[in-house]
């Protein structure tokens, strides 16, 4: 259900803002998305699995909240990590 290292780096390195970028909001949308998706097969197949549901909730309040911040704070990049990750389709 979590992501690998090697898998984590490559969305560091293509997400950040420079090298060794781990903060920004784009890098923390682009993991939690990812760990997003992942959950989301997982449920697929354990649709019962109500601890790991809850924990899904969160991480998508949690991107939700940092797309709030980001859109107010610089709506250009935005725009940009939303076409990106093809969010609100």
């Amino acid at each position: 259900m979590s992501i690998t290292a090697e898998r984590k780096a490559a969305l560091i390195a293509e997400h950040g803002r420079k090298p060794g970028d781990t903060g920004s909001p784009e890098v923390q949308i682009a993991i939690l998305s990812e760990r997003i998706s992942n959950l989301t097969e997982h449920f697929k197949s354990n649709h019962k699995d109500n601890h790991s549901r809850r924990g899904l909730l969160s991480m998508v309040t949690q991107r939700r909240r940092l797309l709030d911040y980001l859109k107010k704070k610089d709506d250009s990049r935005y725009q940009d990590i939303i076409k990106k990750l093809g969010l609100r389709r």
